[in-house]
């Protein structure tokens, strides 16, 4: 499935210890629930689940396992009953994402987005999460301190603005999900109330996995233009029936959550290039988006709703943002070394130095 290879058991050891300890701050004789849905699905291996539950074992930590249904279906009594008891809680499953810039500040929650054991082991789960907590604040700095930001890519996107000026919050980064990520693959989301210009939509359209909502997917049968002024959708172009069937699926999602629908709320784009990248061709849709956005060929822009980070994704594949006319990813590549901030970072931190 998607290139998967047996994963190496010295690299899953590791890479389950970089999320129990250097992400999740754990250690033994710590409860832990392990949160799972059924590999049927076909988001999750049940391999990636047992090897973290059994590192956090061998480390003395109390495991308990908790099954969970799809996100778009009602939890038993029982299973919400146990999350919401539980201190410490790890996802192997959509239902973490869930809510995720709403948290407060209850039990420690750790969504995972390495969706097999081999993604797990690999560079992806690898590299340290401290370090790559260095790099997305340094990236952060970057973008919220910009003068001007341009955002194109190669089928004609061009917008252009700059990020409000946000407080840090008291480790010195800018503000963004109460739900830790593991791996950390984006930085903060930029608001786009400064943003204008065109976004050329292609394929689909992908929720952003905060809320569940069917259908999830809306496929294009061409590219479409989404007209931007100011973090407001004001028009599409293109062919009739996409614009009608958009315009239709922005109403319905809008309308079942009592959002305003055309609302463009922030973008950001991949920080990890440990994170495997596959194109959408042949996928899931839902699937594709919300499993590539780590690796910096995606950039994504939330949309429908002003409440973070809203409903609907516009995915980008190899985008450019210029950062004060210096390209700070290039056709989806992230330049970690072209601002002092950054080569700070890798020259500071062995790991990325080689990640890069």
């Amino acid at each position: 499935m998607h290139g998967i290879i047996r994963p190496d058991p010295v690299s899953l050891s590791t890479a389950a210890r970089n999320l129990l300890c250097d992400c999740g701050g754990l250690q033994s004789g710590d409860p832990l629930v392990i949160c799972y849905e059924d590999p049927r699905h076909g988001w999750y291996d049940a391999a990636v689940a047992s090897a973290v539950a059994l590192e956090a074992q061998l480390m003395g930590m109390t495991v308990q396992f908790c099954e969970v249904l799809p996100p778009d279906m009602e939890q038993p009594a029982e299973v919400a009953a146990k999350l919401s008891e539980a201190s410490n809680i790890i996802y192997f499953a959509r239902l973490g994402d869930q809510g995720r810039f709403s948290g407060d500040g209850g039990p420690r929650q750790i969504m995972v987005y390495a969706r097999n054991a081999s993604d797990l082991a690999s560079d992806f789960g690898c590299a340290p999460h401290r370090a790559m907590k260095i790099l997305k604040t340094a990236v952060d700095d970057v973008l919220f301190t910009a003068r001007t930001i341009r955002i194109t890519c190669p089928n004609g996107t061009l917008v252009e603005g700059d990020a409000p000026r946000i407080a840090s919050n008291a480790s010195g980064s800018i503000a963004d999900v109460t739900t830790r990520r593991f791996p950390l693959g984006v930085p903060a989301p930029v608001p786009a109330i400064h943003f204008s210009g065109r976004v050329v939509l292609t394929d689909s359209l992908t929720p952003t996995g905060n809320r569940a909502y069917v259908p999830a997917v809306l496929p294009l049968s061409g590219n479409v233009t989404a007209i931007v002024a100011k973090g407001r959708i004001t028009g599409f172009e293109g062919d009739a029936r996409d614009v009608a069937a958009i315009r239709g699926h922005y109403m319905s999602v809008a309308e079942r959550f009592g959002v305003d629908p055309f609302v463009v709320h922030s973008w950001h784009a991949g920080l990890h290039p440990g994170c495997r990248f596959f194109g959408p061709q042949g996928q899931n849709r839902d699937y594709w988006s919300n499993t590539v956005f780590s690796n910096p060929r995606m950039l994504h822009f939330h949309t429908c709703g002003t409440e973070a980070p809203g409903e609907i994704s516009w995915n980008l594949v190899d985008a450019t943002v210029t950062v004060d006319d210096v390209p700070l990813w290039e056709n989806g590549v992230l330049r970690a070394r072209a601002f002092p901030r950054l080569s700070d970072c890798l020259a500071a931190e062995p790991a990325l130095d080689d990640l890069f």
